[in-house]
């Protein structure tokens, strides 16, 4: 914190300021959050990165609740351990417990608390998944290298040798010493060698440091959104050159790359946002790149876990845009030509479309279209910080209706029960009222996997369930119009075909096809209309295809 007293360039004295990051801490909140609140002027800047002190500590005392910032204390109490306490003791107990390693590796799994998982981005492997994931090789393995970079206790490296990998050519490494000694006593009990090969090391920063072999064959879940400092995240990105992609599994998948004999194989279990996030396009673009072999969707395979796991199983190859690539899910089993992921935007690997479904995709976007990028403004719903406090089930004295995500539906919008205070400044994040005063909006359903939007023109505001989109007024398609093609069948069909997530991103909603130029002179969406000028039809099973 700088000195309690400074002057500016006219003598006066400033207000004493606090970093954002102190204050996030002193909080026990984000610093997104603290921006937040310097937006909606519960705090007060004092020039960049900076809040006054008087506006923190009043915030503090009268405005943020104290009941919120102790139930935040409370839960991370709740929620986390002694770890250095629990690496002891498993320390002490692995090689001198009657109970099996394996047994043992169960046990410190569930020993680890949900914020540790989360802060480490530790997610073990279910064995179900490991054997279907890491398939028997065509070849004969026995001289070939095989290494797990994150390797836990040990799930990938027991498939690998079970697979006919000789252990003395089996390699592991792992920041955690619990795992690492369960890892090589699970090699010790199943093979009687005692490997040298299992060690405690950060794989990234082996990676770039050169100091790993290249292996003929890679299979691991890397950690899944580790938190590790923005500057040494860009750092080992741009040395791995990753480009923007910079979550921790991504910066496994280019550290793996590296360190991957030509023509090796690499198989990774992923969350679902790796697939058909825009955060994660650098990354599939170099998938694309090789030699794709198979995408499989597991589903929710963690407990606790909400996002899905899937994999990805690639030859370090130059790609053949004619080879087929196998796309796995639990209904559905087809094969997929490699190049007919090459059109999507962001190079989405939608694993649920079959051929027939990507050529209708290629098809509908070879047709000039335009799209909402850069031509409309975008609101999130009200978060309030307390819903408990602020938002009531019936009218009250100074307040005002607002919706929720499920009172939206297609075309309609259910009667409000609930309301808030009119006062916006009382919320923990508003968008500018410009946003929810538009004389036309559309607002749609946030958490959801389908598209349902709703056409308002009497200035209703929404809760953080749903969102807000204003499109532009050059836009070539009126407001109302544009919500009847966002909810249509067709484009429900679309989106979920290219992108197939609980949750409607306006990033995706940003690279949907608008053919504006059928529409012209219409006051109505006739989707059949529409889709006759794109020479598409629907099926009977619900489905779109091209014209025969």
């Amino acid at each position: 914190m700088e000195k309690l007293e400074q002057r500016n360039l006219f003598g006066e004295i400033e207000p004493p300021a606090i970093a954002i990051e102190e204050s996030a801490l002193r909080l026990g909140v984000s610093t997104a959050t603290i921006r937040n609140w310097i937006k909606t002027k519960y705090l007060e800047p004092a020039g960049k990165g900076r809040v006054t002190l008087g506006s923190l500590e009043q915030f503090k005392a009268e405005v943020s609740g104290k009941e919120k910032l102790t139930r935040r204390a409370n839960k991370s109490l709740r929620d986390s351990h002694d770890h250095d306490k629990i690496v002891s003791k498993f320390l002490d107990n692995i090689g001198s417990s009657a109970s099996s390693s394996d047994k043992i590796g169960m046990e410190y799994e569930s020993s680890l608390s949900n914020s540790y998982r989360n802060k480490e981005g530790i997610y073990y492997t279910p064995d179900d998944v490991v054997r279907n994931l890491f398939a028997p090789p065509e070849n004969d393995v026995l001289n070939n290298s095989f290494c797990d970079p994150c390797c836990g206790s040990g799930n990938f490296i027991m498939r690998a040798i079970e697979l006919g990998f000789r252990p003395e050519n089996t390699y592991g490494y792992d920041i955690d010493p619990v795992a690492v000694e369960i890892t090589k006593t699970r090699i010790y009990e199943a093979t009687g060698y005692k490997s040298e090969n299992i060690k405690i090391a950060d794989f990234l920063d082996m990676s770039l440091r050169k100091e790993t072999s290249c292996f003929d064959y890679i299979y691991t879940n890397p950690p899944w959104g580790k938190k590790i400092g923005r500057e040494t995240r860009e750092s080992v990105g741009w040395r791995l050159g990753a480009g923007s992609s910079m979550d921790t599994c991504s910066l496994f998948f280019f550290a793996c790359l590296q360190c991957l004999r030509l023509n090796g194989r690499l198989g990774l279990l992923l969350p679902e946002s790796f697939f058909n996030i825009a955060t994660f396009e650098d990354a599939r673009i170099k998938a694309l790149q090789l030699s794709i072999e198979r995408l499989i969707d597991y589903g929710k395979v963690f407990k606790g876990l909400v996002t899905k796991a899937q994999g990805i199983v690639l030859k370090k190859a130059t790609s053949d845009l004619h080879s087929s690539i196998s796309c796995e899910a639990e209904s559905i089993r087809f094969k997929r030509f490699s190049g007919s992921f090459s059109c999507n935007p962001k190079s989405i690997l939608n694993l649920y479309c079959d051929d027939e479904d990507a050529m209708t995709l290629q098809h509908l976007l070879s047709v000039p279209y335009t799209t909402l990028k850069k031509q409309a403004s975008w609101g999130l719903g009200i978060v309030t910080g307390n819903n408990k406090k602020f938002v009531k089930s019936s009218p009250q004295s100074g307040h005002i209706p607002v919706y929720k995500g499920a009172d939206i539906l297609k075309g309609k919008l259910k009667d409000a029960t609930s309301f808030i205070p009119s006062d916006m400044r009382l919320y923990q994040q508003v968008a500018p009222l410009a946003i929810y005063e538009a004389k036309e909006k559309l607002i749609y359903k946030f958490i959801s996997s389908k598209l349902c939007f709703f056409y308002d023109d009497k200035q209703r505001v929404v809760l953080n369930s749903a969102n807000v989109l204003v499109p532009d007024a050059t836009f070539p398609v009126s407001t109302k119009m544009l919500g009847d093609i966002l909810s249509s069948d067709f484009m429900n069909w679309v989106f979920s075909s290219i992108f197939n997530t609980h949750k409607i991103l306006r990033g995706d909603l940003e690279s949907l096809p608008i053919h504006n130029q059928f529409l012209e002179g219409e006051t109505d969406f006739d989707e059949a209309r529409y889709l006759q000028q794109l020479n598409i039809e629907k099926t009977v099973n619900g489905t779109y295809r091209i014209k025969r």
